[in-house]
């Protein structure tokens, strides 16, 4: 059974930096491309960062100089840096198989990001 728990969410002041762990468990963690995704109230989920199983990411145009997402393939997790935070970062955050975005299934429970300006 695939599970996904995504932390270190917080409340923090624009400029601040958080880093968010995901602990995935349940499958081949290494034979997929992972990703985090944030979706603000209103708004639809959408893509922050991806990595690949060979540690190459891209990044949502909007984060681009300040994040920067890894993996621990031995460990199963994915971790996403997050420097310089703004306002319009604010959202729930939750990662998953790539593959599972947008409408897929397994979604965690996410971890809230809220930034106050």
């Amino acid at each position: 059974q695939v599970q996904l728990v995504e932390s270190g969410g917080g409340l923090v002041q624009a400029g601040d930096s958080l880093t968010l762990t995901c602990a995935a468990s349940g499958f081949e963690f290494l034979w997929y491309t992972m990703g985090w995704y944030r979706q603000a109230p209103g708004k639809q989920r959408e893509m922050v960062a991806t990595v690949r199983n060979t540690g190459d990411a891209d990044y949502a145009d909007s984060v681009i100089g300040r994040f920067s997402i890894t993996r621990d393939n031995a460990k199963s997790t994915v971790t996403l840096h997050m420097n310089n935070l703004k306002s319009e970062d604010t959202g729930r955050y939750y990662c998953n198989q790539h593959i599972k975005f947008p409408n897929g299934d397994n979604w965690g429970q996410g971890t809230q990001v809220t930034v106050s300006s």
